[in-house]
């Protein structure tokens, strides 16, 4: 197995507040909200207690060329806007297709073509269903299709951990790329799954914030009156490599990704372990590969849902493994601006990870009023600027079915 350092040669990013890497992290550091009042005939049909979510600003069908998009649900077009801008981004590196591979996520799939064509059956009859539905909703529709577009055949895999998917996928890239079975591999995940169905659902168990009047202040992790989650959607994608071939072919480098860790809780199928044992480990298991101590990270962007529950779990978690110095370190709650991309979100957080690394600044959270005596993290409404000496971060996703992921991201 290869010790060679896996660097981000390659980001592509389109989120609810950008429709490019940049323009996200852009808006990011402005505190912009991504959260908006949902303007579909199906919210009042369906007479949903949830009215808004946080759509991405840019649609993907606008950017992709039609009989392209045609053939895509929503949450593979936003995988293939994603990675063509990281691909440019890293310059289209010239390799051997099967030295090319690609590790990607999603928390749902095609939720959206899966349940258009059940309408069409019901309405229409089985001659009016699409041939090309099971290509479209299967979860791993992203992966093949990156995998043709971009002639990748080293391998196409797919992760569907829930809200840690593409935090998964990119800490399996790493994996792949030590163990000699790529030279580059195109990681991330994608979501599109604002769908009438899962507001509902996710209403219903009560994990949604309902403040249908204000959605732009709804989702405000460690606020004490912060009352559920906002749905989100995007795709985020990083182009990762060895550093040896990235220089052999003079590419540009954000970042390292230097640790990983992947655990299961075991506890419940949607509540995370209150103890944060699971989440702990993944914690110690990513610091442990980077040959790291608690005392050298300098930047946490947390996982962070604006659930009355999940965060003060997550700070015991993160409590367990730096002991009083969690209160001292710089997080970043970024969802409070993109509101929750599920199986997305990893990856667009592992990019505002690099882009806090490589600007020397971790990203403001905003709607944090007054702040939570539970979760007490060093967060700031306004940007805060890191050190200039060497910087390392983490970015935890945690997902129902007890699944957590966190990698662990240096400066270079």
């Amino acid at each position: 197995m290869s010790t060679s350092r896996i660097v981000v040669t390659g980001i592509g990013a389109t989120s609810p507040i950008g429709g490019t890497a940049p323009e996200s992290w852009s808006a990011l550091l402005d505190g912009a909200s991504g959260a908006r009042t949902l303007e579909h005939e199906w919210v009042e049909k369906y007479q949903l207690p949830v009215t808004f979510a946080a759509e991405a600003l840019v649609r993907p069908e606008t950017v992709l060329e039609r009989p392209v998009a045609k053939r895509l649900d929503p949450s593979s077009q936003l995988a293939m806007v994603a990675a063509k801008e990281a691909w440019e981004d890293a310059g289209a590196p010239e390799i051997d297709p099967e030295r090319l591979g690609v590790d990607f996520a999603t928390g749902i799939g095609g939720v959206w073509t899966l349940l258009d064509a059940w309408d069409v059956l019901r309405e229409k009859g089985p001659r009016r269903v699409m041939p090309m539905t099971v290509p479209m909703l299967m979860p791993n529709a992203a992966a093949g299709n990156l995998s043709l577009h971009f002639n990748a055949r080293a391998f196409a895999r797919t992760v569907a951990s829930a809200c840690a998917s593409s935090t998964e996928s990119i800490v399996n890239a790493v994996q792949h790329i030590r163990d000699g079975l790529a030279d580059v591999v195109i990681a991330g995940g994608t979501e599109s799954a604002i769908h009438p169905i899962t507001i509902a659902s996710f209403a219903s168990m009560q994990a949604l914030s309902k403040r249908n009047d204000a959605p732009e202040t709804a989702s405000r992790p460690a606020s004490i009156d912060r009352d559920g989650f906002v749905m989100g959607e995007g795709a985020g994608v990083l182009i990762l490599e060895t550093e040896e071939h990235a220089k052999a072919r003079g590419a540009k480098i954000y970042a390292s990704i230097v640790g990983g860790g992947v655990t299961a809780d075991s506890y419940h199928i949607t509540a995370n372990d209150p103890e944060g044992r699971g989440a702990a480990r993944a914690v110690r298991m990513a610091l442990e590969m980077a040959d790291a101590s608690v005392d050298d990270v300098t930047h946490i962007n947390a996982h962070a849902t604006s659930t009355p529950v999940g965060d003060p779990n997550e700070y015991q978690a993160l409590r367990a493994v730096f002991g009083d110095r969690v209160d001292e370190i710089p997080v970043s709650a970024t969802k409070a601006s993109t509101g929750h991309l599920l199986g997305g979100t990893g990856a667009l957080e592992a990019i505002f990870t690099v882009l806090a690394l490589k600007n020397r600044v971790a990203p403001p959270t905003i709607n944090l009023t007054e702040q939570d005596p539970a979760v007490p993290f060093a967060l700031s409404g306004s940007p805060v600027e890191l050190g200039s000496g060497d910087q390392l971060a983490i970015s935890n996703s945690f997902g129902f079915g007890g699944h957590n992921a966190v990698v662990a991201i240096a400066s270079v």
